[in-house]
């Protein structure tokens, strides 16, 4: 006889816009796709408008909804708490779901402030949970496989890393003024925003740290029509009733990595024309890769051994083989941005099935944090070096 099945794993939510859809479609269909050592549960979301949250529900496969994120957090029938809430609300509660012994998954940045990052990272080594930051680009499989590659020494030592994140959603200087635009709120602009991203994506990739940032932050459109949360906006593009903006528009940055390289990174959301292009090329004593998001099935290779031959190749990431593939399509079948959502819960649920700690941790995401307040206390000092810490 074979012993019962584990239970569940159920979930409950906090969140339901854009994030939330990308995560639902990560709760619902990873299980379906993977054979995973637990079964999940979509128990619960939980949003501040009772109606919309209730269609969020339905719309995304949630059994049931809900307005109290703390009586939901401290239900005995909830195991995972999903945090895609907005910047402002990450800290209390994930502190308040890990001291209540949930597992916990944070959309990035961690929090807004690296004291918010340093008392969730606290509160997670405290913690019988376990917490995961959600990074997922590091889920596509041509990433997995470029930090592979890194890895086995294919690229030599890294020399110089550069990466761009480059939007263009407020070109528009009468686009409304949503709370990613202010500060307390959403802590940052495109650099907690974009820059996390590429900040991790070099990390991750090189598997190095970066040590000292000396960086530029800019802010293009000072004021914005008004926008209320529950009603909509409220200004007009005339101009009236404007808010003023309290975050960066771009950053760019120069860093020095651990082990000894030079990084560069871009984070934008004025590149005009440019819709979602994460890019970043690593550059090492024996070759280099490439990676662009818009082309997220292929890595660019290149070896200096290859001789009169030498040149970028394009690796098409979707042989069953790579990381994550055999459980899609057939070699050659494209994978999507959805896809990392999938691979994330995998990642997480094998993790708190094994009893091991998943990454990118809480640490990790502090780190990252750390990373960003150095690049904005340059900014401040007119892009002096300052030490990551």
């Amino acid at each position: 006889m074979t012993g019962r099945p584990p239970a569940p794993l159920r979930v409950a939510m906090i969140g339901h816009g854009f994030m939330g859809a990308a995560h639902s479609q990560g709760w619902r269909t990873a299980p379906r796709m993977f054979d995973l050592p637990r079964a999940v549960e979509m128990s619960v979301v939980v949003g501040r408008n009772p109606e919309t949250t209730r269609r969020s529900a339905e719309k995304y496969g949630w059994l049931t909804s809900a307005t109290d994120w703390r009586a939901v957090v401290e239900r005995d029938d909830i195991d995972v708490v999903d945090i895609v809430a907005s910047g402002e609300a990450h800290a209390e509660i994930a502190i308040t779901a890990l001291k209540a012994g949930k597992h916990v998954l944070c959309e990035k940045p961690l929090a807004n402030t690296v004291a918010e990052a340093e008392a969730m990272a606290d509160a997670a080594r405290a913690s019988t949970g376990l917490a995961m930051v959600g990074f997922t680009y590091r889920r596509v499989p041509a990433v997995q496989l470029a930090r592979q590659l890194v890895a086995d020494g294919k690229i030599g030592a890294v020399r110089q890393a550069r990466a761009a994140y480059l939007q263009d959603w407020l070109s528009d200087e009468n686009a409304p003024l949503t709370w990613r635009l202010k500060k307390e709120s959403a802590g940052s602009g495109a650099l907690g925003d974009l820059g996390a991203h590429i900040v991790d994506a070099v990390q991750f990739v090189t598997g190095e740290s970066l040590t000292a940032v000396s960086g530029t932050l800019r802010t293009f459109v000072h004021q914005r029509p008004l926008v209320d949360r529950a009603v909509g906006l409220t200004g007009t593009a005339s101009g009236t009733d404007l808010g003023e903006v309290t975050v960066d528009d771009a950053a760019i940055f120069s860093g020095e990595l651990s082990g000894g390289g030079l990084a560069t990174f871009e984070a934008t959301r004025f590149a005009a024309g440019r819709k979602n292009g994460l890019r970043w090329e690593i550059s090492g004593s024996a070759g280099a890769l490439a990676f662009d998001l818009e082309d997220l099935n292929v890595l660019e290779y290149f070896r200096f051994d290859d001789g009169d031959t030498a040149g970028f190749r394009r690796i098409l990431v979707t042989e069953p083989s790579h990381p994550y593939v055999a459980a899609w399509w057939p070699a050659g079948h494209m994978l999507g941005y959805e896809h990392g959502f999938s691979h994330q819960v995998v990642d997480l649920v094998t993790a708190i099935a094994a009893g091991k700690q998943p990454r990118p941790s809480f640490e990790d995401g502090l780190q990252v944090q750390r990373v960003l307040d150095a690049v904005e206390r340059s900014s401040g000092d007119r892009a002096r070096w300052t030490s990551v810490g």
